[in-house]
Protein backbone atom coordinates (compact mmCIF):
# COMPACT_ATOMS: atom_id res chain seq x y z
CA UNK A 1 0.00 0.00 0.00
CA UNK A 2 1.19 3.91 -0.68
CA UNK A 3 1.48 5.90 2.12
CA UNK A 4 -1.26 8.31 1.83
CA UNK A 5 1.18 11.09 3.18
CA UNK A 6 3.47 10.53 0.12
CA UNK A 7 3.14 13.02 -2.67
CA UNK A 8 4.01 13.02 -6.37
CA UNK A 9 7.85 14.06 -5.90
CA UNK A 10 7.95 11.63 -2.92
CA UNK A 11 6.32 8.46 -4.70
CA UNK A 12 9.05 9.77 -7.75
CA UNK A 13 12.13 9.85 -5.22
CA UNK A 14 11.35 6.48 -3.54
CA UNK A 15 11.02 4.68 -6.75
CA UNK A 16 14.45 6.26 -7.46
CA UNK A 17 15.81 5.45 -4.90
CA UNK A 18 14.62 1.78 -4.61
CA UNK A 19 16.26 1.52 -8.46
CA UNK A 20 19.86 2.71 -7.32
CA UNK A 21 19.54 -0.40 -4.91
CA UNK A 22 19.18 2.25 -1.35
CA UNK A 23 16.72 0.97 1.09
CA UNK A 24 14.58 3.42 3.57
CA UNK A 25 17.06 3.53 5.83
CA UNK A 26 19.69 4.71 3.36
CA UNK A 27 17.22 7.52 2.79
CA UNK A 28 17.05 8.90 6.38
CA UNK A 29 20.62 8.77 6.87
CA UNK A 30 21.07 10.66 3.67
CA UNK A 31 18.25 13.08 4.66
CA UNK A 32 19.72 13.25 8.34
CA UNK A 33 23.44 14.62 6.86
CA UNK A 34 21.79 18.15 5.76
CA UNK A 35 21.40 20.06 8.35
CA UNK A 36 20.00 23.34 8.37
CA UNK A 37 21.70 26.20 10.45
CA UNK A 38 19.30 27.05 12.99
CA UNK A 39 18.18 30.87 13.66
CA UNK A 40 16.11 29.93 17.01
CA UNK A 41 18.09 27.89 19.56
CA UNK A 42 14.81 27.33 21.41
CA UNK A 43 10.88 27.98 20.99
CA UNK A 44 8.31 29.20 23.50
CA UNK A 45 4.60 28.69 22.20
CA UNK A 46 2.46 29.65 24.22
CA UNK A 47 -0.99 28.88 23.38
CA UNK A 48 -4.54 30.24 23.67
CA UNK A 49 -6.80 27.41 24.36
CA UNK A 50 -10.42 27.68 23.05
CA UNK A 51 -10.28 30.09 19.98
CA UNK A 52 -8.90 33.49 20.95
CA UNK A 53 -10.84 36.27 18.57
CA UNK A 54 -9.09 38.21 16.29
CA UNK A 55 -11.03 41.36 16.43
CA UNK A 56 -10.65 41.35 20.02
CA UNK A 57 -6.73 40.70 20.33
CA UNK A 58 -4.50 41.31 17.43
CA UNK A 59 -6.27 42.37 14.52
CA UNK A 60 -9.59 45.01 15.64
CA UNK A 61 -11.79 45.90 12.77
CA UNK A 62 -11.95 49.03 14.16
CA UNK A 63 -14.02 50.92 10.90
CA UNK A 64 -16.60 48.30 10.37
CA UNK A 65 -20.26 49.00 11.80
CA UNK A 66 -20.48 47.65 15.59
CA UNK A 67 -22.10 43.91 15.07
CA UNK A 68 -18.49 43.32 13.23
CA UNK A 69 -16.45 45.35 15.32
CA UNK A 70 -17.66 43.93 18.97
CA UNK A 71 -17.87 45.67 22.33
CA UNK A 72 -14.20 46.67 22.41
CA UNK A 73 -12.17 50.00 21.41
CA UNK A 74 -8.31 50.07 20.09
CA UNK A 75 -4.86 51.46 20.28
CA UNK A 76 -2.47 52.45 18.62
CA UNK A 77 0.84 50.69 18.32
CA UNK A 78 4.32 51.65 17.69
CA UNK A 79 3.98 50.53 14.09
CA UNK A 80 1.96 53.97 12.42
CA UNK A 81 -1.71 52.99 11.39
CA UNK A 82 -1.71 49.54 13.28
CA UNK A 83 -4.25 48.89 16.11
CA UNK A 84 -4.49 45.81 18.47
CA UNK A 85 -7.13 45.53 21.50
CA UNK A 86 -7.75 48.25 23.95
CA UNK A 87 -6.09 45.78 26.37
CA UNK A 88 -3.23 45.32 24.61
CA UNK A 89 -1.70 48.51 25.92
CA UNK A 90 1.84 46.94 27.08
CA UNK A 91 2.38 44.44 23.49
CA UNK A 92 0.90 47.48 21.57
CA UNK A 93 4.50 49.18 22.62
CA UNK A 94 6.47 46.11 21.05
CA UNK A 95 4.62 45.64 18.35
CA UNK A 96 7.86 47.48 16.70
CA UNK A 97 9.72 43.60 18.16
CA UNK A 98 7.23 40.98 16.72
CA UNK A 99 5.17 40.08 13.60
CA UNK A 100 1.67 39.54 13.91
CA UNK A 101 -0.15 37.41 11.16
CA UNK A 102 -3.60 38.98 10.42
CA UNK A 103 -4.02 36.16 7.76
CA UNK A 104 -3.69 32.51 9.43
CA UNK A 105 -6.17 29.94 8.18
CA UNK A 106 -7.40 26.38 8.20
CA UNK A 107 -11.22 24.82 7.91
CA UNK A 108 -11.09 22.99 10.93
CA UNK A 109 -14.36 24.62 13.35
CA UNK A 110 -13.87 21.70 15.88
CA UNK A 111 -11.74 22.41 18.91
CA UNK A 112 -10.05 19.14 19.01
CA UNK A 113 -9.21 19.26 15.43
CA UNK A 114 -8.43 22.97 15.24
CA UNK A 115 -5.72 21.91 18.13
CA UNK A 116 -4.17 19.18 16.31
CA UNK A 117 -3.55 21.46 13.46
CA UNK A 118 -1.73 24.00 15.34
CA UNK A 119 0.22 21.62 17.50
CA UNK A 120 1.42 19.00 14.89
CA UNK A 121 1.34 21.09 11.34
CA UNK A 122 -1.03 18.58 10.07
CA UNK A 123 -4.91 18.05 9.66
CA UNK A 124 -6.15 15.10 12.41
CA UNK A 125 -6.29 11.65 10.27
CA UNK A 126 -8.29 8.60 11.18
CA UNK A 127 -4.86 6.33 10.10
CA UNK A 128 -2.06 8.00 12.02
CA UNK A 129 -1.67 10.34 14.81
CA UNK A 130 0.70 12.57 13.81
CA UNK A 131 3.77 14.04 16.59
CA UNK A 132 3.71 17.81 18.27
CA UNK A 133 5.93 20.48 17.22
CA UNK A 134 8.11 19.78 20.48
CA UNK A 135 8.14 15.36 20.08
CA UNK A 136 9.85 16.23 16.77
CA UNK A 137 11.97 19.17 17.94
CA UNK A 138 12.74 16.58 20.90
CA UNK A 139 13.50 13.11 18.42
CA UNK A 140 15.34 15.71 16.48
CA UNK A 141 17.78 18.09 18.73
CA UNK A 142 17.83 15.65 21.97
CA UNK A 143 18.77 17.01 25.25
CA UNK A 144 20.71 20.11 26.60
CA UNK A 145 22.52 21.02 29.76
CA UNK A 146 20.81 17.65 31.14
CA UNK A 147 17.14 19.22 30.72
CA UNK A 148 14.22 17.87 29.38
CA UNK A 149 14.41 19.05 25.53
CA UNK A 150 10.32 19.61 25.54
CA UNK A 151 8.69 20.88 29.02
CA UNK A 152 4.99 21.46 29.46
CA UNK A 153 3.70 24.23 31.43
CA UNK A 154 1.88 23.87 33.62
CA UNK A 155 0.74 20.18 32.15
CA UNK A 156 0.19 18.62 28.67
CA UNK A 157 -3.32 20.12 27.55
CA UNK A 158 -4.17 17.77 25.19
CA UNK A 159 -2.68 14.70 22.91
CA UNK A 160 -2.57 16.82 20.26
CA UNK A 161 0.79 17.82 22.49
CA UNK A 162 2.55 14.50 22.47
CA UNK A 163 3.94 12.35 20.83
CA UNK A 164 1.96 10.40 17.69
CA UNK A 165 3.42 7.88 16.17
CA UNK A 166 7.14 8.73 17.27
CA UNK A 167 7.97 6.91 20.80
CA UNK A 168 6.97 7.78 24.05
CA UNK A 169 10.83 8.85 24.81
CA UNK A 170 9.96 11.99 23.19
CA UNK A 171 7.03 13.12 25.26
CA UNK A 172 6.92 16.49 27.16
CA UNK A 173 7.94 16.81 30.74
CA UNK A 174 5.20 18.52 32.62
CA UNK A 175 5.66 20.45 35.71
CA UNK A 176 2.35 19.25 37.04
CA UNK A 177 1.56 22.12 39.08
CA UNK A 178 1.09 26.03 38.31
CA UNK A 179 4.27 28.26 38.71
CA UNK A 180 1.77 31.19 39.83
CA UNK A 181 0.94 28.74 42.92
CA UNK A 182 2.06 30.03 46.50
CA UNK A 183 3.51 26.66 47.03
CA UNK A 184 4.53 26.13 43.51
CA UNK A 185 7.19 23.05 43.58
CA UNK A 186 7.87 20.60 40.70
CA UNK A 187 7.99 17.22 41.97
CA UNK A 188 10.62 14.59 42.02
CA UNK A 189 13.44 17.01 41.27
CA UNK A 190 15.46 16.28 44.54
CA UNK A 191 16.70 13.33 46.19
CA UNK A 192 14.99 11.98 49.25
CA UNK A 193 17.13 13.20 52.26
CA UNK A 194 17.34 9.30 53.13
CA UNK A 195 19.60 9.02 50.08
CA UNK A 196 23.13 10.00 49.63
CA UNK A 197 25.21 10.47 46.52
CA UNK A 198 26.88 6.90 47.07
CA UNK A 199 23.67 5.31 47.40
CA UNK A 200 21.88 7.13 44.55
CA UNK A 201 24.73 5.78 42.43
CA UNK A 202 24.74 2.39 43.70
CA UNK A 203 20.57 2.29 42.72
CA UNK A 204 21.29 3.94 39.08
CA UNK A 205 24.04 1.15 38.28
CA UNK A 206 21.63 -1.35 39.23
CA UNK A 207 18.79 0.26 37.13
CA UNK A 208 21.17 -0.20 34.53
CA UNK A 209 21.60 -3.68 34.87
CA UNK A 210 17.91 -4.53 34.61
CA UNK A 211 17.21 -2.34 31.71
CA UNK A 212 20.04 -3.80 29.93
CA UNK A 213 18.66 -7.56 30.51
CA UNK A 214 15.08 -6.75 29.63
CA UNK A 215 16.39 -4.45 26.87
CA UNK A 216 18.19 -7.98 25.29
CA UNK A 217 15.28 -9.85 25.42
CA UNK A 218 12.81 -7.44 24.02
CA UNK A 219 12.74 -3.95 22.42
CA UNK A 220 9.57 -2.96 23.27
CA UNK A 221 8.60 0.69 22.58
CA UNK A 222 7.77 0.97 26.00
CA UNK A 223 11.00 -0.58 27.48
CA UNK A 224 12.71 2.15 25.20
CA UNK A 225 10.55 4.96 26.48
CA UNK A 226 11.01 3.85 30.18
CA UNK A 227 14.75 3.74 29.82
CA UNK A 228 14.70 7.33 28.64
CA UNK A 229 12.66 8.61 31.11
CA UNK A 230 14.41 7.01 33.67
CA UNK A 231 18.00 8.64 31.94
CA UNK A 232 16.31 12.31 31.80
CA UNK A 233 15.61 11.96 35.60
CA UNK A 234 18.75 11.03 36.68
CA UNK A 235 20.21 13.65 35.00
CA UNK A 236 17.84 16.25 36.15
CA UNK A 237 17.72 15.04 40.11
CA UNK A 238 22.09 14.66 39.63
CA UNK A 239 22.31 18.31 38.00
CA UNK A 240 21.68 21.52 40.20
CA UNK A 241 22.03 23.56 37.33
CA UNK A 242 19.49 21.90 35.71
CA UNK A 243 17.19 21.64 38.45
CA UNK A 244 17.49 25.50 39.61
CA UNK A 245 16.38 26.42 35.96
CA UNK A 246 12.49 25.26 37.24
CA UNK A 247 12.92 27.18 40.85
CA UNK A 248 11.27 30.45 40.35
CA UNK A 249 12.03 31.30 43.99
CA UNK A 250 15.58 32.55 41.94
CA UNK A 251 14.30 35.19 40.48
CA UNK A 252 14.55 38.84 41.60
CA UNK A 253 10.80 39.95 43.06
CA UNK A 254 10.92 43.52 40.57
CA UNK A 255 11.00 40.64 37.56
CA UNK A 256 8.43 38.52 39.15
CA UNK A 257 6.43 41.50 39.59
CA UNK A 258 7.11 42.74 36.21
CA UNK A 259 5.81 39.60 34.38
CA UNK A 260 2.65 39.73 36.87
CA UNK A 261 1.64 37.71 39.76
CA UNK A 262 -0.47 35.91 38.07
CA UNK A 263 -1.02 32.65 35.80
CA UNK A 264 0.19 34.41 32.56
CA UNK A 265 2.92 36.23 34.24
CA UNK A 266 5.13 33.33 36.10
CA UNK A 267 4.09 30.61 33.29
CA UNK A 268 5.81 32.98 30.70
CA UNK A 269 8.70 33.99 33.07
CA UNK A 270 9.09 30.36 33.90
CA UNK A 271 9.60 29.52 30.35
CA UNK A 272 11.97 32.11 30.06
CA UNK A 273 13.38 30.42 32.73
CA UNK A 274 13.92 27.23 31.08
CA UNK A 275 15.00 28.30 27.06
CA UNK A 276 17.71 29.95 29.53
CA UNK A 277 18.83 26.87 30.89
CA UNK A 278 18.91 25.08 27.48
CA UNK A 279 15.02 23.66 27.15
CA UNK A 280 14.49 23.57 23.46
CA UNK A 281 10.77 23.62 23.09
CA UNK A 282 8.61 25.04 25.84
CA UNK A 283 4.65 25.22 25.41
CA UNK A 284 2.76 27.19 27.67
CA UNK A 285 -1.01 27.34 28.24
CA UNK A 286 -2.74 30.39 29.25
CA UNK A 287 -6.50 31.35 29.63
CA UNK A 288 -9.90 30.15 28.58
CA UNK A 289 -10.72 31.58 24.58
CA UNK A 290 -14.24 29.77 23.87
CA UNK A 291 -15.88 33.48 24.51
CA UNK A 292 -19.45 31.83 22.50
CA UNK A 293 -21.37 34.57 25.27
CA UNK A 294 -20.30 37.92 26.93
CA UNK A 295 -17.52 38.22 24.89
CA UNK A 296 -16.66 41.75 26.19
CA UNK A 297 -16.21 40.58 29.51
CA UNK A 298 -14.52 37.57 28.70
CA UNK A 299 -11.84 39.35 26.84
CA UNK A 300 -11.24 41.98 29.65
CA UNK A 301 -10.95 39.19 32.43
CA UNK A 302 -8.45 37.21 30.16
CA UNK A 303 -6.24 38.81 28.03
CA UNK A 304 -4.49 42.10 30.38
CA UNK A 305 -2.87 39.70 32.16
CA UNK A 306 -1.58 38.11 28.90
CA UNK A 307 -0.60 41.72 27.64
CA UNK A 308 1.46 42.22 30.59
CA UNK A 309 3.16 39.12 30.57
CA UNK A 310 3.59 38.54 26.79
CA UNK A 311 5.08 42.16 26.77
CA UNK A 312 7.40 41.35 29.66
CA UNK A 313 8.66 38.36 27.98
CA UNK A 314 9.80 39.73 24.56
CA UNK A 315 11.28 42.96 26.48
CA UNK A 316 13.35 40.73 29.07
CA UNK A 317 14.32 38.56 26.03
CA UNK A 318 15.88 41.12 24.26
CA UNK A 319 17.55 42.95 27.28
CA UNK A 320 19.29 39.49 27.33
CA UNK A 321 20.20 39.08 24.11
CA UNK A 322 18.25 36.41 24.08
CA UNK A 323 15.26 37.24 21.68
CA UNK A 324 17.54 36.70 18.39
CA UNK A 325 17.98 33.10 19.13
CA UNK A 326 14.33 32.15 20.70
CA UNK A 327 11.53 32.30 18.68
CA UNK A 328 7.93 33.33 20.72
CA UNK A 329 4.83 31.95 18.88
CA UNK A 330 0.92 32.67 20.01
CA UNK A 331 -1.59 30.84 18.66
CA UNK A 332 -4.91 29.49 19.10
CA UNK A 333 -6.85 26.35 17.65
CA UNK A 334 -8.95 28.77 15.14
CA UNK A 335 -10.85 32.74 15.48
CA UNK A 336 -13.79 33.42 16.20
CA UNK A 337 -17.07 34.32 14.12
CA UNK A 338 -17.17 37.83 12.07
CA UNK A 339 -20.75 38.86 13.33
CA UNK A 340 -21.08 39.07 17.47
CA UNK A 341 -24.05 36.44 18.08
CA UNK A 342 -27.38 37.20 20.12
CA UNK A 343 -25.69 36.35 23.23
CA UNK A 344 -22.74 39.10 22.68
CA UNK A 345 -19.93 36.62 21.57
CA UNK A 346 -18.51 34.76 18.74
CA UNK A 347 -18.58 31.49 17.27
CA UNK A 348 -15.94 29.70 16.31
CA UNK A 349 -14.30 30.71 12.46
CA UNK A 350 -11.07 28.75 11.25
CA UNK A 351 -11.49 30.84 8.13
CA UNK A 352 -9.24 32.96 8.88
CA UNK A 353 -7.27 34.43 12.64
CA UNK A 354 -4.69 36.05 13.84
CA UNK A 355 -1.11 34.33 15.59
CA UNK A 356 2.33 35.91 16.24
CA UNK A 357 6.19 35.59 16.34
CA UNK A 358 8.29 36.97 17.98
CA UNK A 359 12.56 36.45 17.54
CA UNK A 360 14.14 33.44 15.54
CA UNK A 361 14.59 35.31 13.07
CA UNK A 362 11.30 36.33 12.23
CA UNK A 363 11.38 40.41 11.23
CA UNK A 364 10.51 43.04 13.56
CA UNK A 365 7.73 45.44 13.65
CA UNK A 366 6.05 43.13 10.88
CA UNK A 367 2.06 42.63 9.71
CA UNK A 368 2.04 39.66 7.66
CA UNK A 369 -1.61 39.60 5.50
CA UNK A 370 -4.92 40.63 6.17
CA UNK A 371 -8.34 39.61 6.66
CA UNK A 372 -11.13 41.08 5.21
CA UNK A 373 -13.08 44.33 6.46
CA UNK A 374 -15.25 41.95 8.43
CA UNK A 375 -12.83 39.95 9.37
CA UNK A 376 -14.63 37.06 7.43
CA UNK A 377 -11.65 35.94 4.86
CA UNK A 378 -8.07 36.45 4.28
CA UNK A 379 -7.80 39.07 1.98
CA UNK A 380 -3.98 39.18 1.69
CA UNK A 381 -1.29 36.52 1.57
CA UNK A 382 -3.28 33.52 3.67
CA UNK A 383 -1.23 31.81 6.03
CA UNK A 384 -1.85 27.48 5.63
CA UNK A 385 -0.99 25.66 9.07
CA UNK A 386 1.77 23.74 6.52
CA UNK A 387 3.82 26.58 5.79
CA UNK A 388 3.20 27.66 9.12
CA UNK A 389 4.62 24.35 10.07
CA UNK A 390 7.55 24.42 7.71
CA UNK A 391 8.50 27.71 9.10
CA UNK A 392 8.90 27.18 12.11
CA UNK A 393 10.67 23.88 11.61
CA UNK A 394 12.93 25.95 9.07
CA UNK A 395 13.86 28.55 11.79
CA UNK A 396 15.38 25.91 14.76
CA UNK A 397 17.15 24.07 12.57
CA UNK A 398 14.99 21.02 11.30
CA UNK A 399 14.79 20.24 7.43
CA UNK A 400 10.44 20.53 7.33
CA UNK A 401 11.02 17.55 4.40
CA UNK A 402 12.69 15.19 6.13
CA UNK A 403 10.52 11.88 6.75
CA UNK A 404 10.36 10.21 9.85
CA UNK A 405 9.43 6.64 10.29
CA UNK A 406 5.79 5.84 11.72
CA UNK A 407 4.44 2.85 12.77
CA UNK A 408 5.07 -0.11 10.74
CA UNK A 409 8.41 1.76 9.43
CA UNK A 410 6.65 3.73 6.93
CA UNK A 411 8.28 7.42 6.25
CA UNK A 412 6.20 10.30 6.84
CA UNK A 413 7.44 13.86 6.13
CA UNK A 414 7.38 15.94 8.96
CA UNK A 415 5.20 18.25 7.19
CA UNK A 416 3.29 17.72 4.13
CA UNK A 417 3.95 19.86 0.92
CA UNK A 418 4.77 22.93 3.30
CA UNK A 419 6.48 26.04 1.97
CA UNK A 420 8.79 28.17 4.05
CA UNK A 421 7.04 31.24 4.38
CA UNK A 422 10.06 34.04 2.71
CA UNK A 423 7.81 36.62 3.41
CA UNK A 424 7.69 36.46 7.87
CA UNK A 425 11.98 36.40 7.66
CA UNK A 426 14.07 39.05 8.11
Amino acid sequence: MINNNMNRRDFLYAGLCGGLGLTTGDVLRAQSESKLVAKAQSIIHIYMPGGAAAQETWDPKIHAPIEFRGPLGSVQTSIPGVHFSEYMKETAKIADKITVVRSMTHGEAAHERGTHNMFTGYRPSPAIKYPSFGSVVAHEQGSRNYLPPYVCVPSMNSEDAGTGYLSKAFGPFSLGSDPAAKDFSVRDLKMHSSIDAERFSRRRSILDTVDNHFRNIEGADAIASMNKFYQQAYDLVSSTQAREAFELSKEPEHIRNMYGQNQAGQRFLMARRLVEAGVRFVSVIYGGWDMHASIGAGIKSQLPAFDQAYAALINDLDQRGMLDNTLVMVSSEFGRTPKINKDAGRDHWPRVFSIAFAGGGFKRGYIHGASSATGAEPEEKPLTVENMAATIYNQIGIDPTKHLMADGGRPVSIVYNGQVEADLLA
